[in-house]
């Protein structure tokens, strides 16, 4: 039998408790997700740390839950502190750019703005504190319901949330209107009592915040894509019009006519000169803004598949190059992911570039290691080989800062193609180079024999390690300071919080539930990824369709007698093996339904088991709030041990993951563990 709590009362919100807890759940998932993508787009230390929002949200919500039957006023304190983070991001913004522990940063810029070990903690109490308020209004909720339902409406809230930020993202609609979601959620889920309190220390922050969000979209002059806020700037450099282009903050672009281009910098017209065979057929991934797709055009390419993840870099092309390259009848736009394209297109070209394209601030996905690239791996390289025509040519350039990446990079080519590529260093000098492979030997010409990989360079990365740019199978440094110093932060805030750990102590098993759940999901975003393209899109979806599971395996237990928790936990783990044993290169090679359908089977299996067994254990829990707080504490520290990817693999989380739910079970109570 399922244990209830008592009954709460309801207090004196107008909202009943089943709306009000869609609601606020809703605006929690809306308000980590906007937080996670504004900040990233002023703070550029958050482009090698996009998880690091997601870590303080993980453990805000889990304080708020941990707060309730301790505090008893309303979490007036949540758009205070949102106010003062949006205050803080606008006045002091970080643009830097520098090689720092083994991570390749890709520019070369100046730093400005507070360093990252001053701006980063700040970030992560203030997003704690920010989430720390809608969820407490959340687990407020719980108590009133019984334990599966208001786990239910919580799903259901969550993946509303998650539908109102992905239709603003569609519309490219500005922050201001993030802004104006959260002023009205925290209208509506904060009491006007006492009414002085309720205007000082809600409605007038929450109205600071639009004004402050519409000032920065009407002065800025961004375009909001789903990836970037993307800003540019028309000026005219020796007689040449040139549009610069910055994204998040980063010089990322320029818009120059390609007799400028060519005659400026070497490396765009090498590509066509080590092609034994003038193209007729070309694939661009990496388009852009367009000048690599004008400067195809103006060497008498019949056709040109130009592929760009941006929607909103193509319309600047469109609209501001000075060759209108997108305008040309020759030109077809595809805007997806270049790896995704390679592994659905059927076409053959006689030239495929990778014209300057780099995972510098991909999707800010929520449990993403963003040093990843899977167009840099040696099976892209081999889906690239496929898709060249007899005597066709495949060629990659850009500013590579290391020498031994661009033997890396080389040594990949080489793997793919089976023959030694061209290389050539245009300029040592951020090491601008051009690497071109022939499908045969007799397909390219070398200048010069490439001299070859060294005992220093690292080997090709492949699709379970895709970290390119990272050159020692380990876990850089900084990351270590960075996780250590959020693991104590949060034992502290926990203690600070929800008072002595043995509160906590009955719900051990719920916290290793939370660390495997994490580690779970984010090999099922990163799969995706791979077999899909990290798109938006893609990355929405996927986290739709885990709520979705989720919520399904919810409702299983609530509707249905499911097994007792050792046959689910035995369930769980062949969902696991099931995954270890399905390799991806057998998933790519399904046509796309087929693929769709083993990767939603394979992915999904052990997240609806472990949901199961969530489900099952948490209806018997005591303290709804507190175990349910324990095991986003839990997702927490999931968020930092899948760092553990740079090292083992994505593959290897799932051997983590297993330990963790083995762990979960040996720590099962008795009656938990008999319970059907």
């Amino acid at each position: 039998m399922t244990l209830q709590a008592p009954q709460a009362r309801t207090g004196d919100h107008w909202l009943t408790v089943r709306p009000r807890l869609v609601l606020a759940s809703a605006f929690m998932l809306f308000l980590e997700l906007a937080l996670i993508r504004w900040t990233g787009s002023n703070i550029v230390h958050l482009s090698y740390f996009t998880n690091f929002v997601l870590l303080g949200s993980f453990l805000g919500i889990g304080l708020g839950f941990l707060r309730v039957g301790r505090a008893k006023g309303q979490p007036y304190y949540s758009p205070v502190v949102l106010f003062g983070l949006v205050v803080l991001v606008i006045m002091f913004p970080v643009t830097v750019d520098r090689d720092t522990e083994g991570v390749l940063y890709w520019t070369s810029l100046a730093t400005k703005g507070p360093p990252a070990w001053l701006i980063l903690p700040v970030i992560f109490c203030a997003a704690a504190l920010v989430l720390m308020g809608p969820a407490e209004l959340v687990g407020r909720c719980f108590p009133e319901l019984p334990r599966l339902e208001a786990y239910r409406y919580d799903l259901i809230g969550s993946l509303t949330g998650i539908a109102a930020f992905t239709a603003l993202s569609f519309l490219s609609a500005p922050p201001v209107f993030w802004g104006v979601v959260a002023a009205l959620a925290y209208g509506v889920l904060l009491t006007p009592r006492p009414l002085v309190s309720y205007l000082g220390l809600v409605t007038v922050p929450s109205l600071a915040v639009v004004a402050l969000l519409l000032a920065e979209t009407l002065t800025a002059g961004a375009l909001w894509s789903p990836y970037y806020k993307v800003t540019f700037q028309q000026k005219n450099v020796l007689g040449v019009p040139v549009t610069d282009i910055s994204v998040n903050g980063i010089p990322h672009q320029q818009a120059v006519p390609a007799a400028a281009r060519l005659q400026w910098e070497r490396q765009y017209g090498l590509p066509y000169e080590r092609a034994a065979t003038p193209p007729r057929d070309v694939l661009i991934v990496g388009a852009g803004s367009g000048t690599d797709v004008a400067i195809a055009l103006s060497k008498g390419v019949a056709r040109v598949d130009a592929v760009e993840i941006d929607p909103k870099l193509r319309e600047l092309g469109g609209s501001k190059h000075p060759d209108h390259p997108y305008d040309d009848p020759r030109v077809t736009t595809h805007i997806t992911d270049g790896r995704a394209f390679l592994e659905r297109t059927s076409t053959k070209y006689d030239l495929i570039l990778f014209a300057l394209p780099d995972s510098l601030t991909l999707v800010s996905g929520a449990s993403s290691l963003r040093l990843e690239s899977y167009l840099f791996t040696e099976e892209a390289m081999r889906a690239a080989r496929d898709h060249l025509k007899p005597g066709g040519a495949f060629s990659m350039y850009n500013y590579y800062r290391e020498s031994w990446l661009v033997d890396r990079l080389a040594s990949t080519v080489k793997a793919a193609f089976g023959h030694d590529p061209c290389v050539d260093v245009v300029s040592t000098a951020g090491q601008q180079a051009v690497i071109t492979a022939g499908l045969t030997p007799a397909a390219q010409r070398c200048a010069a024999p490439w001299a070859g990989a060294t005992a220093a360079t690292p080997p090709p990365a492949g699709d379970d390690r895709p970290f390119l740019y990272l050159k020692d199978r380990t876990i850089p440094p900084i990351y270590l300071i960075t996780l250590g110093l959020i693991l104590a932060v949060s034992l502290v805030a926990v203690r600070a919080v929800a008072g002595p750990y043995r509160r906590m102590r009955p719900y051990a098993d719920l916290f290793l539930l939370g660390v495997a759940f994490l580690l779970l999901e984010t090999k099922s975003v990163t799969g995706f990824a791979l077999l899909f393209g990290t798109t938006w899109v893609v990355n929405a979806v996927v986290f739709a369709g885990v709520l979705v599971a989720v919520l399904a395996a919810v409702e299983v237990t609530r509707r249905f007698r499911t097994p007792p928790l050792p046959v689910m936990y035995g369930v769980l783990l062949a969902g696991l093996l099931l995954a270890w044993l399905v390799p991806n290169a057998w998933l790519l090679s399904l046509p796309l339904p087929l693929r769709a359908l083993a990767a939603v089977t394979v992915a999904f299996l052990p997240i609806f088991a472990a949901n199961v067994v969530f489900a099952k254990r948490f209806s018997d829990a005591a303290d709804a709030a507190t175990s349910f707080g324990a095991n986003l504490l839990g997702a927490m520290v999931g968020g930092c041990l899948e760092y553990l990817a740079l090292v083992i693999g994505y593959k290897g989380l799932l051997i983590v993951a297993a330990l963790l739910y083995l762990g979960a079970f040996a720590l099962l109570p008795r009656r938990g563990a008999v319970s059907a």
